[in-house]
């Protein structure tokens, strides 16, 4: 046999109420259903979980062990079963490195304030799309143009880009910056979450080399320690400032798209409403 919803619920009742008499009122059966239902759940098993004679009535350790799983399993059910928590579910938004830029703090506010019945969740994920294709998110912030089959996307704003550079180099004086003058410098990439690759220069004036890297930490520390230069949006100055590290601007670089990306066949039903608001906070700075 399989095991059914109601064999965990008979199972539980008679855990606590300690009696199959008990139990049997409770779930409103007979007292010989009840017994039927705990032997097949035994049988199914194949363990003895409760320890009934005559004089004794108690749960065995494998049923003290089975009523810990019984009890998440059936708590779990109620749980996606309610209408009211399925109203409620958090949003779980993701991203790879730097959220909505200095939009993220009003986006946090604004949404608690005007949905306090859906939890905005900000997760930090280390994937080209924030972990939102493996289902860990239910909708991603991401930069630069997104292929992934099965995704839909709206442009919330665009940013334009920076360089980051040692603190020490001799680059960091100037105040602004173009991409030939990189040439010369080996390029720290990040092609796991990151934007940038050597098709962002001209062929014939790409950098020399190039450093690879997993994630913004390894790039930030890669970089303070002169090991070479990047280049990345202008949010990434303001979300990951780094004492080894100053940014200047890149005047002659295209600007990075920001994209609000989420499954097309099974989308949150906030994620208008996330949407709208991001594009209106945008908007207004």
């Amino acid at each position: 046999m399989g095991i059914e919803l109601r064999h965990l619920r008979c199972f539980l009742a008679i855990a606590e109420e300690g009696n199959l008499t008990r139990a049997a009122a409770r779930l409103h059966l007979t007292q010989p259903a009840v017994s039927r239902t705990l032997a097949a759940l035994e049988r199914h098993l194949g363990a003895r979980l409760v320890d009934r004679t005559t004089h004794r009535f108690a749960l065995t350790p494998e049923g003290r062990a089975f009523h810990d799983r019984a009890a998440a399993a059936v708590a779990a059910f109620d749980a996606a079963a309610d209408p009211e928590l399925l109203r409620r579910r958090p949003l779980r938004l993701g991203h790879a490195w730097s959220a909505f830029g200095p939009y993220t703090t009003p986006l946090l506010r604004r949404w608690q304030h005007a949905h306090p019945d859906t939890p905005l969740e900000l997760l930090r994920i280390d994937d080209r799309t924030a972990g939102l294709t493996r289902g860990e998110v239910d909708a991603a912030l991401l930069r630069g143009p997104v292929d992934t089959p099965g995704l839909a996307t709206v442009e919330l704003v665009s940013e334009l880009r920076v360089a980051a550079l040692p603190a020490d180099s001799p680059l960091a004086a100037r105040p602004t910056l173009s991409l030939a003058d990189l040439a010369d410098e080996t390029a720290v990439l990040n092609p796991v979450s990151g934007t940038t690759t050597l098709g962002l220069w001209p062929p014939d004036s790409r950098p020399s080399s190039t450093l690879t890297v997993g994630n913004t930490d390894d790039w930030l520390t890669a970089i303070a320690a002169g090991r070479g230069i990047g280049v990345s949006a202008a949010s990434t100055a303001e979300m990951h400032p780094h004492p080894g590290v100053v940014y200047r601007p890149l005047p002659d670089a295209p600007p990075v798209p920001v994209l609000l990306a989420w499954r097309d066949a099974s989308p949150h039903p906030a994620i208008p409403a996330l949407a709208e608001l991001a594009r209106a906070i945008a908007r207004e700075s």
